[in-house]
């Protein structure tokens, strides 16, 4: 059994398998803080869009990439659309990888198929087709695209809490100003704190907030003016420009991956 319905518990410790798949449709899932000891996990999202976040990370999953969390790092993964959840558990001494850190990469259609493939597989074997065809696997993500949806959360006892609330409900985060009203610190405090622990001053970090916030609600297929007006633009145009800044190509360029 590969397939799992939302109301059906999982236990990848409790299977004996180098590799575990299974996959899903969620309309909506929050997995709350865990942490596999024993496995790395493989991420992926054919439609509908993931975000995980760590103590100190948000990564969003746009469709048709893949994530792979290390064994080890405690994380919750939650959406609110409609998601064809994928997920493969590896052995964390699997030599597919040599990571430690949270990355994602690009999946391509020969990858794309391995997944499904992988993700369909009986919880009862692993044989030598299957063996074969992670071969091929490995070989293909040698070549995959990584790139980056990482954004860094203050860890400051201060800011941590009001930061992963905000990412949590999606809430397009607060001026500057606002912030110091809500944590009872100045300004330069604030934004000392930001370049310190996120790498980026306050207005680019909540700038980088809004493009991917902007790349979850395109992946829903909202219209580009809904998404104007939720991300607090002035205009379509305005949001326009602002994504094509960031992706280097515009929303229906980065939608059709053309």
């Amino acid at each position: 059994m590969a397939y799992l319905h939302s109301e059906q518990p999982f236990y990848p410790e409790r299977i004996d398998l180098p590799i575990i798949g299974l996959a899903s449709d969620l309309v909506q899932h929050d997995s709350g803080f865990h942490q596999h000891d024993e496995h790395l996990q493989l991420l992926y999202a054919p439609s509908g869009c993931m975000t995980l976040i760590t103590e100190d990370t948000q990564v969003i999953l746009p469709p048709s990439r893949m994530l792979i969390i290390p064994a080890g790092i405690a994380h919750r993964v939650f959406f609110r659309n409609v998601v064809s959840y994928r997920s493969i558990y590896f052995k964390a001494d699997n030599k597919l990888w040599d990571t430690d850190v949270i990355q994602v990469f690009e999946v391509n259609p020969l990858i794309e198929q391995i997944i499904e493939r992988m993700c369909y597989w009986e919880w009862s074997t692993y044989s030598k087709e299957q063996h074969a065809l992670i071969t091929v696997f490995s070989h293909e993500l040698k070549a995959a695209i990584k790139e980056d949806y990482h954004l860094k959360i203050p860890s400051d006892s201060r800011l941590s809490t009001l930061m992963q609330q905000i990412i949590i409900d999606k809430k397009v985060p607060p001026f500057l100003k606002e912030i110091t009203q809500e944590v009872g610190a100045s300004e330069k405090t604030i934004s000392r704190i930001f370049k310190k622990e996120t790498g980026m001053v306050y207005q680019d970090w909540r700038l980088q907030w809004k493009f991917y916030r902007s790349l979850e609600l395109l992946a829903e297929e909202m219209p580009i003016s809904v998404v104007a007006d939720e991300l607090e633009f002035s205009s379509d145009s305005a949001f326009i420009d602002f994504f094509k800044k960031y992706a280097g190509k515009t929303p229906h360029r980065y939608l059709t991956r053309t």
